[in-house]
Formats: structure tokens, sequence, C-alpha cells
């Protein structure tokens, strides 16, 4: 009896044993866990913190597009004379290269190089109204014909001048400061044919200049036919390849009093059937030559009539 009941607790005292194995053994593989986890706790925390620190979490500027041009509006409750065409868009616009304008006129076709790199707003102003149909149909209103200003203007559907499309821009590409005068020479008959006339000394706007009339540039428009040398800042926008003698058989045929009484309207009228514009190749490093106008050829160092170039009036 007494052996039985010494093997029972034997057998129990091993069961107990073999408990605290067990227990020792889980509590052993918990402070394990515990400190690989309380570890990684640690790496991520100062991860986290780091990161705070050098500003991981803060606000982000959201990305946005640069704008190339801002296009300002204009008052069309005010004027009813301006047209609400909707804008360009700001950016993604072509700036550089050219592109070729074609206004076909009720008396011929002008073709022009609009210079993208100098101009990108007004030859992207040009492209948006074309594709619109924006110009077609519509009357060339003004036909300056005095000292130093000698321009076509059209792109107002009013036909009045104070009205166009309902937004404007900064004038980006304003004509060359006045060409300086020869050098003295000492020879007399050299000094005089090297030095300029008047009008191609100071001309601002040469012949073919095709540029943005100031605070209604989104679609006013002019074409110089000669030489001119006003103060009105106009934004320069390209040149005429051809045609030009289409303006100037329009320009010989004079002008008539406008609704103001101003001797500015063309005497014939003159329609801008169509106007577009298409993308051409970039703008060549060598632009082709202006016509050679002097009658005698002219001294080392003579000056002539400046022809738009790339940077102020292609």
């Amino acid at each position: 009896m007494a052996s039985s009941n010494t093997r029972q607790r034997k057998l129990a005292r091993a069961k107990v044993d073999r408990q605290m194995v067990r227990r020792a053994d889980q509590e052993r593989r918990s402070r394990q866990l515990k400190a690989v986890f309380g570890g990684l706790f640690a790496l991520v925390l100062v991860g986290v913190l780091g990161a705070w620190g050098l500003g991981a979490f803060d606000a982000k500027p959201v990305d946005t597009v640069a704008e190339t041009c801002a296009w300002n509006p204009l008052d069309v409750a005010g004027n009813a004379n301006l047209k609400d065409a909707g804008k360009p868009a700001t950016s993604g616009m072509p700036t550089s290269g050219t592109a070729a304008m074609t206004i076909a006129l009720n008396s011929g076709n002008v073709v022009a190089e609009l210079d993208r790199t100098a101009a990108p707003c007004g030859a992207a102003s040009l492209k948006y109204l074309a594709d619109s149909g924006f110009y077609n149909d519509t009357k060339c209103h003004k036909l300056t014909h005095a000292e130093g200003d000698f321009a076509l203007a059209c792109g107002d559907p009013s036909g009045t001048g104070s009205g166009g499309a309902a937004y404007s821009w900064w004038v980006e590409n304003p004509p060359a400061a006045e060409a300086p005068s020869a050098a003295p020479s000492t020879d007399a008959s050299a000094s005089a044919a090297a030095t300029p006339s008047p009008a191609a000394a100071t001309a601002k706007y040469p012949a073919g200049t095709i540029a943005m009339t100031p605070n209604l540039n989104g679609s006013q428009f002019v074409i110089f036919y000669k030489a001119s040398t006003t103060d009105t800042p106009y934004s320069i926008v390209g040149k005429v390849t051809s045609g030009l003698d289409v303006v100037e058989k329009i320009a010989q045929a004079g002008t008539t009093a406008n609704e103001a009484g101003e001797d500015t309207k063309p005497k014939q009228d003159v329609v801008v059937k169509t106007l577009t514009v298409v993308d051409t190749t970039p703008a060549s490093p060598s632009a082709p030559a202006a016509p050679a106008s002097p009658s005698a050829p002219a001294a080392s160092g003579a000056a002539t009539t400046p022809k738009p170039s790339a940077s102020t009036a292609s």
C-alpha cells in the first residue's frame, strides 16, 4: 500500500515538474518575442522620428505646370464690342520654332511667319482664335498713313477698333532700340553714302512686320506695309513672307472717314475671309536676307531699314 502511494506521489511530482518546464519555456519564448518586437518597434520609431525631423511629413505643395502665358480678362460688360471667345491654354504651347499664318483677304493672300520663340503668347493666341474661326469674314477696320505709322489693322469683328477677343497679355516682344547712325568718316562722299535716311535710322517696325495691338492684343493685329517709327508699344509676333504687295495696294487705294470722323477707314472693304495658322519646322539659324533697296552700292557700315530679327520681329 505504501509503495503504491509513493508511486502516485512520484507521478504527480513528475507531472508538476513537466508543467513547470513547459511554463518556463513559454515564458522564455514570450520574453524573446517581446524583445524582438520591442527592437523592431524601436527601429521603426527611430525611423519615423528621423523622417519627421527631416520634414517627410510636412505638407507638400501641389505640383503645378508653370504658366507660359497669363491671359488677362477684359471687361466684356463694360465694352460691348469685346467678344468672349474663351482663352488659350496658359501652358503647353510651342515656345520655339515658327508657325505659318495665312491671311486670305478678299483682295489676295498674305502669308507670314510667326516667331514662337520671341512671341509664344502672340503665336498661341493667333492659332487658338484661327482654329475657332474667330477671324473668318471679319473686316480690317483701320489703315494708318500718318508719317511714321503705316499699318493695316485687323482682328476686331465689331469693326470699331475697340473690340476683339476679351483677353490680353503683356508686351512680350517690343521693337528693337533705334538704329545708331553710321560712324564718322573723313571722306565726305563716303560719309554721305553711309548716313541712312531718318526713316531708315529710326524705324522700329520694318515693312512686313506683324504685331499685336497693345491692350487689345487678344485678337487685334497690324501689318506694317512701310517702315514705321510710331511709339505705340506693339508686341511683334512675326513678319510677312509673301503678299505684302496685297497690303500695299490696299494702302494705295486710300482711306475714308470712319464713324468717328477719322480718316482711317480703308476706302475699299478689306475682308479677312479666313485666317489659318499651322506649325512649321523650327526656326533656322540663318534667316533669308532682306530685299536690297538702295539703288547704289552702300559704303561699308551703311545702315539700311532694319529687318525683324529672330529676337525682335520674326
